[in-house]
């Protein structure tokens, strides 16, 4: 239990960019189906953490808009609308 936290510790102190690149290595890695099961599942337990750990930032961003946007007179934030262009 005291490396779970640990490990949890230290994906949390990473920026939601090296999250993301940390995740994508994971996935890299348990797709090549190289890697034993012992191994598999203790990278897919770090990408569980990483992910938690990025989807608590991309919130805490939503917030911190969601405050700037009421800051600024509306009542309601605007869905986000691309621009027309053409789809990839």
């Amino acid at each position: 239990m005291a490396l779970q936290r640990t490990m949890s510790d230290e994906k949390t102190e990473l920026t939601f960019e090296q999250g993301l690149e940390s995740l994508d290595k994971i996935v890299d890695k348990l797709e090549s189906g190289d890697l034993e099961l012992v191994e598999s599942l203790k990278l897919f337990e770090e990408g569980v953490l990483l992910s938690q750990n990025c989807r608590k930032q991309l919130e805490q961003a939503e917030t911190k808009v969601e405050a700037l946007i009421k800051r600024d007179d509306r009542r309601e934030p605007e869905p986000f609308q691309l621009e027309d262009k053409e789809p990839f």
